[in-house]
């Protein structure tokens, strides 16, 4: 059997790396348009379809593929807060790619940090004008900061593990904390009190979500860092701008933003941007502001496809579904005693 797939939101990446590791088994058609109600109609005569972070699987959408056929979606991503899991249990079955790089997203927030403390960015722009001036390019030693790590998935403790080379010391929240000698488990309100610096590792769910925000940037350290390369809803956005205005925040390193669906992945250089909030952040000379590119390694990609290919064929050929997201059991996992959710 062949496999029909059509894959929504893709860039020339996303074409390489599918094409690339296919095989024979796969008949595959990309569209560069994100899914919706009109664009989910083209899905009819589809084995399965593909989507990526910003495609809003919403009611509408998901009654659309339902009635074309379609019975797997599959994310080539580890998030799914953009899919209305409730409403599509028993209708679709959602498999997603849990793990590609924890390495690619954690040296990416490292990055960020770096470069932000030590004004990388900003040094780079000035001797490209032959202007080799210092002034108010300092930073501060990472070592023997305090750094507060939310979420210690696979993603956190590979991040934990580098800032401890730095000779940080490290205070994590997990709602299942584990041993580790290394580091100091703590309590939220600990955490944003005692922290130098703040990254976020957690998925978007409904306790996470806004978890950044005016009550919480008023507990923590004046001139703390704030680091996101999870889901930009995360944190509110206008607090954020708020805390960075009045001076409290020192810095923000951001990956995700709130509303980067409509934004990010495309080309607006020459139009003007109606989120002001966003316009704000960039034209701020403490943020530092990459577009959902924490991902972007050769390995991930490869990864991304190899992983959501082998998710499709065990669907086909009737086999335990390892990557679903089940909201019947609350989880994205297997259901006990079932190799899939339903």
């Amino acid at each position: 059997m062949k496999y029909k797939v059509l894959v929504y939101d893709t860039k020339d990446y996303d074409r390489e790396n599918f094409e690339l590791l296919k095989g024979t088994d796969f008949d595959i058609d990309y569209l560069d348009t994100k899914i919706d109600i009109n664009t989910a109609k083209l899905a009819k005569g589809y084995h399965a379809v593909c989507v990526f972070v910003n495609d809003n699987v919403n009611k509408a959408v998901i009654d659309v593929l339902y009635r074309a056929g379609i019975r797997l979606l599959a994310l080539r991503s580890a998030g799914y807060n953009n899919v209305d899991v409730t409403y599509i249990y028993q209708k679709i079955h959602v498999v997603r790619v849990p793990d590609y790089s924890p390495y690619a997203v954690a040296e990416h927030a490292i990055a960020l940090l770096l470069s932000l403390n030590r004004k990388i960015h900003k040094a780079y722009n000035r001797t490209r004008d032959h202007n080799f001036s210092l002034s108010r390019l300092q930073g501060f030693d990472l070592h023997g900061k305090t750094i507060g790590v939310i979420g210690t998935g696979k993603i956190g403790r590979v991040f934990i593990d580098i800032c401890l080379g730095f000779g940080m010391k490290v205070l994590a929240y997990d709602a299942f904390p584990y041993e580790d000698k290394r580091i100091n488990f703590v309590d939220l309100e600990t955490l944003y009190q005692q922290s130098n610096i703040i990254s976020l590792h957690v998925p978007l769910l409904n306790d996470t979500k806004h978890m950044i925000n005016a009550k919480s940037i008023a507990m923590m350290k004046d001139d703390v860092i704030i680091i996101n390369t999870s889901r930009g809803g995360l944190i509110n956005s206008s607090d954020l701008l708020d805390g960075l205005i009045k001076r409290k925040i020192g810095g923000a390193a951001l990956d995700v933003y709130e509303e980067e669906a409509s934004i990010f992945f495309e080309d607006f250089s020459y139009e003007i941007i109606q989120d002001e909030v966003i316009t704000r952040l960039i034209a701020l000379p403490n943020v530092l502001l990459t577009s959902h590119q924490a991902f972007l390694t050769k390995e991930a990609l490869s990864n991304i496809v190899t992983t959501t290919l082998n998710n499709i064929k065990d669907f086909f050929q009737d086999k335990p579904l390892q990557n679903e997201i089940c909201d019947a059991c609350k989880k994205a996992a297997t259901c006990e005693k079932k190799h899939r959710c339903f």
